[in-house]
């Protein structure tokens, strides 16, 4: 069969047969994407979604030094696709009580906020950024576990991240073995410096109470850090420790000397 070209060649290439397949390979990619794609019976959340009769949910308790009475969050979640494989649950509302009514108004403000944001459906975990990254002017507090936080906003911003992983729409970062190691050997060294100090301390002086050392004790929720810790600025926890003259975490691993 003729082909008739009527504008002037000012180049060719020829279709090879790996070029051929690279097209093929393409096709297939896109086809199993589109296979991939929720199916039109997949309910997903939006903003038109009705609130059930009846919402899963959990109470948060916040006391905080800011405030003489504690704080009670509540996140309810709505379960979508109940009883098939697309199952999801999703935040739906969110309220807060207290007997404290000082600030009534931005709480029912925020909550009122937030509630809208959950119900709008996508990607709601930006929330968690925006409000740990509230400072309070007046200064932060330290909360149980020796967790620095800058405002009760950022606190709140903290409780619900850990309600989004407990629901699966956020993840840890995964710590490789080799750090965990790390920084149980960090642990460890401080531990033994510390002991010897003690030791020496009751040598010469058996009586003195400042010569205890601190030590690493591992309690029913966790590790918890020497009194004279510090606050780490990557990890918020109050367990820099100075080790051979450098700044160590014994947290997170950080070290300021690398």
């Amino acid at each position: 069969m003729a082909v008739k070209i009527e504008k002037k060649i000012k180049g060719y290439s020829v279709v090879t047969p790996e070029d051929k397949a690279k097209e093929s390979a393409k096709a297939e990619v896109a086809a199993r994407k589109v296979e991939e794609l929720p199916s039109a019976d997949v309910i997903q959340m939006h903003e038109r979604i009705e609130r059930p009769e009846i919402l899963v949910g959990s109470t948060y308790k916040i006391k905080s030094p800011l405030f003489e009475h504690a704080l009670y969050v509540t996140i309810n979640d709505i379960v979508l696709n109940a009883g098939t494989e697309h199952e999801l649950r999703r935040p739906f509302e969110i309220f807060i009580n207290s007997k404290n009514m000082d600030h009534f108004q931005w709480i029912v403000a925020l909550t009122r906020i937030m509630s809208a944001v959950f119900r709008k459906g996508g990607d709601v975990t930006f929330l968690v950024d925006e409000m740990k990254a509230v400072f309070d002017p007046r200064g932060g507090y330290f909360k149980a576990g020796g967790v620095y936080m800058p405002s009760l906003v950022a606190e709140l911003g903290a409780i619900v991240e850990d309600h989004l992983k407990s629901i699966g729409l956020l993840h840890d970062p995964e710590m490789s073995d080799a750090q965990r190691a790390l920084i149980a050997e960090k642990r460890r060294a401080y531990e033994d410096r510390s002991k010897k100090n003690s030791d020496v301390s009751h040598a010469v002086a058996e009586s003195s109470a400042a010569g205890a050392a601190e030590t690493i004790e591992v309690t029913g929720e966790g590790v918890s850090f020497p009194p004279s810790a510090t606050l780490c600025h990557k990890c918020s926890a109050k367990a820099l420790v100075i080790m051979d003259g450098c700044a160590t975490c014994l947290n997170c691993g950080y070290s300021k000397c690398g």
